[in-house]
Formats: structure tokens, sequence, C-alpha cells
């Protein structure tokens, strides 16, 4: 089985939040699964730069989620997704704690915890994750075999050094 990905590449994003509004469309919740965080301005030499970076889950090889849930509502698929079944959340926030990412929230509402599955009902019909649909404008967003995804960031990057 393949293992799946989702790779931004942070040199790229320049912040339009369209991965926010798919990921928005797809879920009605009020937590948001991915968001664009902004990171300055800062002075570098004589100007003034900003950066992006969409925070999301980054499916870990072993999450820290996975093992803070004593219901176990968090697990690891074998294509690498880390799902968290929500009819199974008891409310804890031990998941949210355990996460380096920031990447878990709570719904107040529902008292239970919420996380980017990766649009697993997606990828099992055989498509991408909303926010990876060709939705984002820089095209930053890549979700596939981690290996492929790294050559195309390399192959764009370099392509970006000879102009």
């Amino acid at each position: 089985m393949s293992k799946y990905s989702l790779i931004i590449d942070d040199e790229l994003c320049w912040g339009c939040r369209t991965c926010e509004v798919a990921c928005k469309q797809e879920y009605e919740h009020k937590i948001k699964f991915i968001h664009v965080q902004e990171d300055g301005p800062r002075a570098v030499g004589n100007e003034f730069i900003y950066f992006h970076r969409p925070t999301v889950c980054r499916h870990c090889d072993e999450p820290p989620c996975e093992g803070a849930c004593p219901e176990s509502a968090i697990s690891k698929r074998d294509d690498g997704i880390v799902v968290l079944d929500y009819d199974t959340c008891s409310g804890c926030r031990n998941c949210i704690d355990a996460c380096p990412y920031d990447s878990v929230g709570f719904d107040e509402e529902k008292q239970i915890a919420l996380k980017c599955n990766l649009c697993h009902h997606r990828v099992d019909r055989g498509l991408i994750p909303a926010c990876a649909d060709n939705v984002c404008l820089a095209h930053c967003i890549y979700f596939g075999d981690p290996a492929s995804i790294h050559e195309q960031i390399e192959r764009k990057r370099r392509k970006r050094q000879t102009k």
C-alpha cells in the first residue's frame, strides 16, 4: 500500500488562504484543520518581508496524539493517514496537549477533539484532500508519495534559481 503525505512548500506560500476555504467547505466545523499563520514583518536588509506558514496535521510516523488518547480514538492507517474517530473521542484533550504542531483543535459545542484526517473519505474514493485539490493559488500544497513530492519541490526550486 502507498504511503501518503501532505507536504507544503512554505517558500512559495503567499497567504491566499484558499486551502483554509477549501477545508472549511469540505468540513463544516468551526475549527480550522489547516490555518495559515503570518510571520512578519521582519527587516531583512533594507526590506520588510512576510512569511506565511500553513499549519496542518503532519500525520507523524509515530503520532504522539495517538499514544495520548485513552480511548484509542486516534489511529494511523496503513497508508500513513492519522485519523481521529469523532464518535469515540471522549473530549479529554490529551491529544491536543500531545501534538507538537498545534494541529488538534477542540469543538466546545460537541466537546470533542478535531483534527485533519487528510480527507480520508476522499482519498478512499481515489481523490485528494480538499486543500490540495488544485485550489492553492501558489501551487505549494502537494499530496501523494513523499519521495515524489520532494523531487517535484526540488525541481521547482532549481528552476526558480536559474531564472
